[in-house]
């Protein structure tokens, strides 16, 4: 095999894998928002059928029906799931941040011999099952938890706090099921940064706070944009964690799709919403790349 064929089949894989396993998947979706409900196996009739090709795509394409899409922004159900989502993801992709940040900064300026087995204790928790470990949080936050016991046990408390079973419980699930997502790409950042510009801002009078405000911190923007999509996106989606450790009443955009898939049966109406959430993800992304962009051409 010749090499330019060999590295033009190379190049072809990554665009093969998304292809497979996320253009086609996305496609599927789109046609059952696309269709309408029925109480039957499958629950929903497909306006048209793979086997009929584009000449059938053609043909029915005046009877797609957007029922689906109107259902989803009329129903109050499912706005107030989408707000609430937005509220408890860039909440907890606040507060992981400011928990990540300390760390990454104490993990970058460790010894290089000593970094490595720090992003192997920061990744850690990975090495357990993600269902055993909320399942931890869930004997912590209970009422006669561990967490409850050792703040009655020091005085600090007389009475139970409740926290299980409500969004605190759920954002503390996501802070520390995400905050390694959080710490990596803040490592990468802080530790690709020249020691000599805060060196040099020293020689020149600047204090140990302003070297940090005007060098340090600046230069770590990349990753706490990286870190917060990593952190912000699958937090909108999160269906275990709000099941697991939130109350009947915290209603987040993934518990109504699933609710709508396994519970209602109402795919066309499950599929328009993870359409529009898919939709509204896409805008941090878009705007993360163009933050990164102005970076990009300036380091040209």
């Amino acid at each position: 095999m010749r090499p330019a064929v060999s590295k033009t089949l190379f190049l072809a894989l990554p665009y093969l894998w998304l292809l497979g396993f996320f253009l086609m998947p996305l496609l599927i979706v789109a046609r059952l928002s696309l269709s309408q409900p029925v109480l039957a196996q499958p629950p929903f009739v497909p306006v048209f059928a793979w086997s009929e090709g584009w000449s059938g795509f053609a043909a029915r394409l005046g009877e797609f029906s957007p029922d689906a899409f109107l259902g989803v922004l009329q129903d109050g159900l499912y706005l107030e799931a989408l707000a609430t989502s937005l509220r408890l993801a860039a909440l907890s992709s606040l507060l992981t941040l400011c928990i990540a940040w300390p760390m990454a900064l104490a993990i970058a300026r460790a010894p290089e011999y000593r970094r490595n087995i720090l992003v192997m204790l920061a990744v850690a928790p990975f090495w357990t099952s993600f269902l055993i470990r909320i399942y931890a949080w869930i004997a912590i936050l209970k009422d006669e938890g561990l967490l409850n016991h050792f703040l009655m046990f020091t005085g600090i408390i007389a009475h139970p706090i409740a926290i299980f079973a409500s969004e605190t419980a759920v954002v503390i699930g996501i802070v520390y099921s995400y905050l390694p997502f959080m710490i990596l790409p803040l490592v990468n950042a802080l530790a690709s940064q020249d020691a000599a510009l805060a060196e040099a801002a020293h020689d020149l009078g600047a204090s140990r706070m302003a070297a940090f405000w005007t060098i340090t911190f600046p230069l770590s923007l990349p990753g706490m944009r990286a870190g917060l999509l990593l952190v912000f996106i699958p937090a909108m989606g999160e269906v275990v964690i709000p099941d697991l450790l939130g109350g009947s009443d915290t209603l987040m955009i993934g518990r109504s799709l699933w609710n709508d898939f396994f519970a209602n049966r109402d795919w066309p109406a499950a599929s328009a919403a993870a359409v529009l959430l898919l939709a509204a993800l896409a805008l941090p992304v878009m705007l993360y790349q163009r933050a990164q962009n102005p970076a990009a051409g300036t380091m040209r």
